[in-house]
């Protein structure tokens, strides 16, 4: 069997480990990836050290089935990046994309012991040509035929909502912050659009280099991600991928309705503590919100803890099943309390936000309107107010699906080709279980997505346990007739 992969990120790096533990027989391996650096994606390229995985060691195995995976690596590399308030170690970035180069070094290591003949090839594919087999056709008009083609593309970039493309000062994509900040003098009056944990990359990284100029974070709602608590086993026995497909056959689909009950189940007085922090996220001081998080760091407290990991583990499940209008709710009344508990700051980084805001350097501003390029600068226009800014840095995250601008040419000749279409709430159309493309309900066995390209997923980005995840599914669908017990 000859595959084809499309893209080296961290998905790529699941699909290789879980095709080095299922494969038996011997086959083939291309990989296509123009970047300079293979296996880690646009998240963990080289960059600063203040640049950091916002998630603990447990949850962040890129071998699925092994959560000791990345922190049994992390424990052999003896670097002391502990964060002492959470309890555990918070590494750079470019750190974990070290983890995730060697385990696709050592996935492919272990196919070529099975006889698998492996390519890596640096060249970008710009289209396919229609065949029995798929013929991907790279940017130099290479031509690769194998059996089976998978899309493991990554992420889109961020959008420009306030057309500022091209201005002076501003900056669409943040990363690497190396690159961007490094032309940022320490005085100017930066504004930051978007609160997010991309935002406090950014401050945090402003921060370690010295900068003393204002900074605000400019939103609609003002809303930060909450604090990481330390982590505690949880366990879900209620709401589980089982019990909701049978309340979905039950019922003839999900409802939140239904969450809730499971949630009432596993959290019991924990619950209403959790139910006050989704009401108090849009109404909440950001200072007072970020003091009192930071105050519950050791909160023996499980209900966000487990909102966490549902949000995560269970949640692309739950949103395949949930009926449109509750998904409607999700998306527009929840959205903000969902992101920020469900994708909280590290606390070392929560501490420096806190110093920063308490003695004035730092702003979260709602209410962002418009922003417009003037004279050396920026006018912000928020509800009620005018503010000005030397440098205007984009932090909002990629819409969730997107297609990145590297593969549009690749996608659009799929569609031409029909061997894909879109789903209607982005990423590409496909069979939940295996990842495989379907067009007009039909599945294509030759073809499959991985990552966030995958459409039909929840409105939050995926995380490194989906990506995982949903990479091993995909390799168990392309081998299945020659796999091995795990």
């Amino acid at each position: 069997m000859e595959i084809g992969i499309i893209g080296a990120g961290a998905s790529t790096v699941g699909l290789l480990d879980a095709l080095a533990r299922f494969a038996r027989e011997p086959g083939a391996l291309t990989i296509l990836e123009p970047s300079p650096y293979l296996w880690r994606g646009r998240a963990f390229a080289p960059d600063l050290e203040s640049v950091l995985v916002n998630t603990p060691p447990m949850i962040m195995s890129a071998s699925h089935g092994d959560p000791g995976h990345y922190g049994r690596w992390l424990a052999d590399q003896g670097g002391s990046y502990l964060d002492r308030r959470l309890g555990q170690p918070i590494v750079p970035r470019g750190v974990y994309g070290s983890y995730l180069e060697q385990t696709a070094e050592s996935a492919l290591a272990g196919l070529r012991r099975l006889g698998w003949r492996t390519d890596v090839v640096r060249e970008r594919v710009a289209g396919v040509l229609p065949a029995d087999r798929p013929t991907l056709v790279t940017h130099t008009g290479r031509r690769h035929l194998v059996d089976v083609a998978v899309l493991a593309v990554g992420c889109g970039v961020p959008q420009d909502h306030y057309g500022l493309g091209g201005s002076p000062g501003f900056v669409r994509d943040p990363y690497p912050l190396a690159t961007t900040l490094a032309d940022v003098a320490p005085e100017r009056d930066v504004a930051v659009v978007g609160s997010g944990l991309t935002a406090v990359d950014i401050v945090a990284s402003l921060a370690a280099r010295g900068h003393t100029g204002r900074i605000s974070l400019l939103s609609r709602a003002g809303v930060l991600p909450a604090v990481w608590q330390r982590p505690a086993r949880v366990t879900m026995a209620h709401l589980t991928t089982d019990r909701l497909a049978a309340l979905a056959r039950e019922h003839g689909a999900l409802t939140l309705d239904h969450l809730w009950s499971l949630l009432d189940v596993e959290l019991g007085p924990d619950l209403a503590e959790l139910a006050e922090e989704v009401r108090a996220t849009n109404s909440e001081d950001p200072i007072g919100r970020l003091r009192r998080h930071l105050s519950l760091i050791d909160s023996p407290g499980m209900g966000r803890r487990l909102l966490q990991q549902a949000v995560h583990v269970v949640g692309p499940h739950a949103w395949r099943l949930l009926r449109q209008s509750d998904r409607d709710v999700l998306r527009g009344r929840y959205f903000r309390a969902i992101a920020s508990l469900s994708s909280p700051m590290v606390p070392g980084n929560a501490a420096t936000m806190l110093e920063l805001l308490e003695t004035g350097q730092l702003a979260v501003i709602p209410g962002l309107r418009k922003i417009e390029p003037g004279d050396g600068g920026f006018r912000v226009f928020t509800d009620g107010s005018v503010r000005s800014a030397d440098v205007v840095i984009n932090a909002v995250n990629p819409p969730p699906h997107s297609i990145p601008d590297g593969a549009q040419a690749v996608i659009a000749s799929m569609l031409t080709a029909g061997t894909a279409e879109l789903h209607p709430d982005g990423g590409l159309n496909i069979e939940p279980t295996t990842g495989r493309l379907m067009v007009s309900g039909h599945v294509d066995p030759r073809w499959y997505a991985v990552g966030d390209l995958a459409g039909g997923g929840s409105f939050i980005t995926t995380s490194i346990p989906g990506l995982a995840a949903r990479a091993e599914a995909t390799a168990q669908a392309i081998v299945s007739p020659l796999m091995r017990p795990a």
